[in-house]
């Protein structure tokens, strides 16, 4: 009877570990016709791990249909040659590890990627590089898919167009985290993309944003590094986003922000820093946002919020060598714009409670004539403008009203 049940538990152990029990290891070669990727995934069982070793292949576009974790020795490149897909992915629990994918084809009518995911859950993409590429890694209808430690540029080859880094369409629960993407239109781009988080990457000279999500809700984003693209992130028509302790830095231009506000309610900003920038937030129909202890350093305008948002609570932010710290379009609605500590600021605090007993005006009568009209910034720093800006300090009636600190801070937030 012992012998039985013994002999039961092994045969339920089997079971539950599956086809793990029988897994092989499957060596790839380069220059051996035996030892082929494409040959490699044909011989493959769910559960097996396939290595490659050193070397380029040119293959053609791959495509794996199985449950196999991938590991590249030293990085061996599969080359797409300018005209391949070089790989596909419609399975689940799949690992790729150490691998460069370059020199993916291009094309305006498809989306051709160095890697491509698909219909898939559980797969994981770590340690690899892609360059050269049209997309770096595009990811459709997925699940719990994790991008993690992976090095992507382009916009090397003249002449090649690039595509978004990180692209992700109709995904949930992904996870991208410590990637370095540098050259491509957007480094990271999310469509109807939800319960995501977007951590400590570095977004770095991209031809457009650093970050770009539309129709995603429920996303954190944090830790991240968006330096020197045309703008840093755009958040648009979504829900529930949280930006926290990001460095939006040198995005300079006509059109270029730190971050882009379109169509965007219930999200929260907190502790991040933005440096050089055109404009370091600007808002258009964002609704109850919170903007908290943030630092804005020497932007051109620090907060641009359009008179179609509402209901924003701006609280404990400091405010360093912006040209304008705040502008707007029309008579805009806030929740709170209290307690923040203003560079320009001249109030005294005789009371020693830290907090100026004169009501701050940032938002200046020759900021909103340069909203009306952009030509006046031509008399910006003249001796016109200097005076403007003292009769305002001594008669701040003439100062638009409806925006105001009335507990500004006499000292910089401790961040």
């Amino acid at each position: 009877m012992e012998r039985l049940f013994q002999f039961k538990l092994i045969i339920l152990l089997l079971i539950l570990l599956g086809e793990n029990v029988w897994a092989n290891t499957i060596i790839v070669e380069p220059n051996n016709p035996q030892k082929t990727i494409k040959r490699a995934f044909e011989q493959a069982q769910n559960g097996d791990t396939i290595i490659i070793k050193s070397g380029v292949y040119r293959e053609g576009s791959l495509y794996l249909n199985k449950a196999v974790t991938i590991i590249g020795e030293d990085y061996p490149e599969i080359d797409g040659e300018n005209q391949y897909e070089n790989l596909l992915i419609e399975h689940n629990d799949v690992v790729v590890k150490n691998v460069l994918f370059s020199n993916s084809g291009s094309s305006s009518f498809t989306d051709i990627a160095a890697l491509k995911i698909k219909d898939s859950k559980n797969v994981r993409i770590e340690n690899c590089k892609f360059e050269n590429n049209f997309f770096g890694i595009h990811t459709i209808n997925s699940t719990y898919v994790s991008y993690i430690n992976n090095r992507l540029t382009s916009g090397k080859v003249k002449g090649k167009p690039s595509a978004n880094g990180i692209h992700i369409w109709k995904s949930k629960f992904m996870t991208i985290e410590d990637n370095i993407i540098q050259g491509h239109r957007d480094a990271i781009y999310l469509e109807f993309v939800e319960s995501s988080n977007i951590t400590n990457n570095q977004c770095i000279d991209n031809k457009r944003y650093g970050l770009h999500f539309m129709f995603s809700h429920d996303n954190v984003f944090k830790y991240n590094i968006f330096k020197r693209n045309d703008a840093g992130v755009a958040v648009m028509y979504s829900k529930r986003v949280k930006m926290i302790e990001n460095v939006f830095t040198q995005s300079w231009g006509g059109a270029a922000y730190g971050v882009l506000l379109k169509e965007i309610d219930d999200s929260r900003i907190i502790r991040n820093t933005f440096s050089e920038n055109t404009t370091a937030i600007y808002a258009d129909g964002a609704n109850r946002i919170e903007i908290h202890e943030n630092k804005f350093l020497k932007n051109g305008w620090a907060l641009k919020i359009n008179a179609s948002s509402s209901d924003a609570v701006l609280t404990n932010n400091n405010f360093f060598g912006n040209t304008f710290d705040v502008a707007t379009n029309g008579k805009l609605k806030v929740k709170s714009f209290n307690e923040n500590y203003w560079d320009k600021y001249e109030g005294y605090d005789l009371d020693k409670n830290g907090f100026g007993d004169v009501p701050y005006h940032p938002l200046s009568l020759f900021t909103v004539l340069v909203e009306r009209n952009e030509s006046a910034m031509l008399l910006f720093r003249s001796f016109m403008i200097t005076l403007l800006d003292k009769s305002e300090r001594v008669l701040p009636s003439i100062t638009p009203d409806y925006l105001k600190d009335e507990t500004p801070l006499m000292r910089p937030v401790k961040l």
